[in-house]
């Protein structure tokens, strides 16, 4: 697939994600707006009660892999930039953590996105809380003008990740944090999966080798890159996801195949620093 065609696809898949509540990275019978159903995945993958109550209830879609706000030691007056926020559900977890003096800003490249993110906002009162729409490749945010960088599953969707790295590194301010979840591989997957639109939705086939996502880190410039924590990815959200389903009838993967594959997929959550150089000014 072209990269602007990923692009397209990607865009209207999550559209109409953010049009029917649902998601396609949780149980297919939730396709009908199961709040239940999306908690209890977002539990599964590190979020608490606490935290789930704490947000609009129409801004957690179950789209996550990991819970980044929870390992980025946020700290109260920070300015935060979450890359692909979606309904705003990272966002308004960020924005009790930083409190009025704080700012979180949230991009995301599906305006159906940022149109119910926004509409989240005002119904969770979070004024320090905005939603900007753009690509994760071109960030519409200034130079050195965040304190942390979060992500959540969004990354992997990129077609120039290493790019993405480099647009969050120029956004940071020096010693700035990038903190970030995400989905990557231990080995290659076959060649019918890696050109499958539905696997590219469904945040599959455009992960990439895990030795080679955090070189891409490094190579942006970030220092002290480290994996603070990796699981393999749960066979069972593969086998009730909707998308996943559709894309194994479609091309007639089997069981066993399946298997093969959910192993050699992880979900990991990476930091990393941009470091302080003293001729480095900040863009305020």
């Amino acid at each position: 697939m072209r990269e602007e065609e990923i692009k397209k696809v990607v865009r209207e898949g999550y559209a109409k994600i953010a049009k029917q509540n649902s998601s396609c990275c949780i149980p297919s019978n939730s396709c009908c707006g199961n709040a239940d159903l999306a908690q209890d995945i977002s539990k599964k993958i590190g979020y608490t009660d606490e935290e789930l109550k704490a947000v609009p209830e129409n801004s957690n879609l179950g789209l996550g892999c990991g819970n980044p706000v929870a390992i980025a030691s946020l700290k109260e007056g920070e300015t935060v930039l979450d890359l692909g926020s979606g309904a705003g559900f990272d966002c308004f977890l960020a924005a009790n953590k930083v409190g009025k003096n704080g700012r979180v800003i949230g991009v995301d490249m599906t305006p159906d996105m940022v149109e119910k993110a926004r509409e989240n906002a005002k119904e969770g009162n979070h004024e320090n809380v905005e939603f900007r729409l753009g690509d994760i490749e071109n960030l519409p945010v200034a130079d050195n003008s965040v304190d942390v960088v979060i992500s959540n599953c969004v990354i992997n969707l990129s077609t120039d990740k290493e790019q993405v790295f480099r647009e969050a590194f120029r956004v940071l301010k020096p010693d700035g944090r990038l903190v970030i979840s995400d989905l990557v591989l231990l080995k290659e997957l076959p060649d019918f999966i890696k050109n499958s639109v539905e696997a590219y939705i469904g945040c599959l086939s455009g992960a990439m080798m895990r030795d080679e996502y955090i070189e891409d880190i490094k190579r942006a410039g970030f220092q002290g890159v480290k994996i603070i924590e990796e699981t393999t990815f749960p066979i069972d959200y593969m086998v009730n996801d909707e998308t996943a389903n559709k894309m194994i009838e479609n091309l007639e993967i089997t069981s066993e195949k399946v298997k093969e594959v959910s192993s050699s997929v992880m979900s990991i959550k990476v930091s990393g620093i941009k470091p302080n150089k003293k001729n480095e000014k900040c863009d305020i």
